[in-house]
């Protein structure tokens, strides 16, 4: 009988072990919430934007001309102007991107009549005619009430080029840079604070090694000088994805006095030359870039690490000034163009990394999304007169609230998304307090199939009322378009209760939701 007992109790245990086993993890995901006096601000400047001369991202896009029927502002399109304040964009990158390091910028000031033709030989091949340039686009920027950010052409430019167009931005004086601004009808200068140095010179920008590229930035560093009321913030050309050897070398061989910033490019997709459709897509395809877009952390991570050796007391910045989706371009578009839609995909990609960014927010002070109109995981899409605002353009808004917001850890073991065996972190999250008491709590559920129930800890916080905002749709594929332009947009978030200090909520598959409490 003894036997027998034995024999008998295991197998039960293991059955209750089991089922215990399968309860706990069904149930909801436990996020603690801490207050770190020590924890970094959460910098406005994570959520700045790109706009390159591009495909439509410029011309057809932001700028349309003065005397275009479409109503602007200087040619600049009043509907943009009015989405983009809707963000607070903190930050504008401009011209490129790899048309920075062919574009000479004297030949996009004066007369427009008298500015030549070039050819963008990046992006489709198509003739530019620089109507678009240094003053235009520093006035946008002053009618978005945002820095603009300038990358120099190290690639085919020259020292004096660049040391040029600084002083010609930013010097009150009587020189002939100065002067010819003034002539030009900008008498006050406009001290712009970032300078890009470089674009992708491992690449486009150049094709040169790392080795090289410092000796380089050095010499154009020290020439992008600063001038009364303006100290610049200098951002040096970085890695591509995993290139860690090319931020050593920076590190290492770079005076960290001489740059504020290193840049990274990050872009979530498959391979290269790109591929998959941005619409047309199935669970397979999602999962696959949702891996990709979470290896975000290990290359974040692995580039710090470096900086960190180099670096301990965190004085230069990363920069990710290039991070956003990228699959094959729209059916019938011109293939360098680079125009795609934007799913609710492309929401998880924007709500993850910029949760990925919070995180890291000692370290990353900037990071612009590739592009802002027309172009990649674009915030905006035009047709003619028509203008939509995509997924993405709806969750940088949504977590706007946490521009310069103290960072509030947090610590939770996240659910699995599993798919045909392979499993994924399912919940990212975020939190920050911002000047006024307020706090922010951003939820991402990547699950494609399950809702995931969560409970947060607010007792630390002392929060009596709670709001929230949801970003859902009822498939994966569901996006924008110029006949529904609304289809995906933010609604209340209600699925919740706050009892004794703790919030229990769900979130449903594939959504975004951002809480406010008080």
């Amino acid at each position: 009988m003894t036997i027998l007992k034995t024999k008998l109790v295991k197998p039960i245990a293991l059955f209750f072990m089991a089922t215990a086993s399968l309860f706990a993890q069904e149930g909801p995901t436990s996020i603690s919430i801490s207050v770190d006096e020590e924890a970094p601000t959460i910098s406005k400047h994570i959520y700045g934007h790109f706009a390159e001369h591009l495909g439509r991202s410029i011309y057809g896009g932001f700028y349309v001309g003065e005397d275009s029927n479409i109503p602007n502002t200087n040619g600049v399109r009043n509907d943009i102007i009015e989405a983009l304040k809707g963000l607070k964009i903190p930050n504008l990158r401009w011209p490129g991107g790899c048309f920075a390091d062919e574009y000479h910028w004297k030949d996009g000031v004066g007369p427009k009549g008298d500015r030549p033709i070039i050819l963008n030989t990046h992006w489709g091949e198509v003739e530019e005619d620089n109507s678009f340039g240094t003053h235009e686009f520093l006035e946008l920027c002053e009618l978005l009430e945002t820095e603009p950010y300038l990358a120099g052409n190290v690639g085919s430019g020259t020292v004096e080029e660049l040391n040029d167009w600084v002083e010609y931005c930013n010097y009150d004086g009587n020189t002939a840079m100065a002067n010819w601004r003034k002539a030009n009808g900008r008498e006050e200068p406009w001290k712009v604070k970032y300078w890009g140095i470089g674009n992708e010179s491992w690449g486009c920008g150049g094709n040169m090694t790392p080795e090289y590229f410092a000796n380089l930035y050095r010499q154009y560093a020290t020439y992008a000088r600063n001038y009364p009321g303006v100290n610049i913030k200098k951002i040096a050309s970085g890695a591509d994805s995993d290139n860690y050897h090319w931020t050593e070398v920076m590190m290492r061989d770079v005076p960290h006095n001489m740059m504020w910033g290193l840049s990274v490019h990050y872009y979530t997709r498959t391979g290269w030359p790109p591929t998959g459709s941005a619409t047309k897509f199935d669970e397979s395809d999602y999962f696959l870039f949702m891996k990709h877009c979470l290896r975000t952390n290990e290359i974040l991570d692995t580039h710090i690490s470096i900086m960190d050796k180099y670096d301990p007391k965190k004085r230069v910045a990363l920069v990710v000034d290039e991070w956003g989706s990228w699959y094959a371009v729209e059916e019938g578009t011109n293939p360098g163009f680079a125009y795609q839609q934007n799913s609710m995909r492309d929401a998880m990609i924007a709500g993850l990394s910029l949760n990925m960014f919070h995180e890291r927010a000692d370290r990353i002070k900037m990071a612009n999304l590739a592009q802002t109109v027309n172009v990649l995981q674009a915030a905006i899409l035009t047709k003619d007169e028509k203008m939509l605002l995509t997924p993405t353009y709806h969750v940088m808004k949504m977590y706007a609230v946490h521009q310069d917001s103290k960072l509030l850890p947090l610590s939770f073991e996240s659910p699995k998304y599993t798919y045909k065996g392979e499993t994924l972190s399912a919940i990212s999250a975020s939190a920050s307090k911002d000047k006024n008491g307020l706090v922010h709590i951003s939820l991402v559920n990547i699950d494609s199939k399950k809702e995931n129930e969560i409970e947060i800890d607010l007792n630390a916080l002392g929060i009596k009322n709670v709001t929230g905002e949801i970003l859902k749709s009822d498939k994966l594929q569901d996006h924008n378009t110029f006949d529904n332009p609304d289809k995906v947009r933010p609604s209340a978030f209600k699925d919740f209760k706050l009892k004794k200090g703790k919030l229990k909520l769900t979130l449903p598959p594939f959504s975004v939701v951002v809480l406010e409490g008080k």
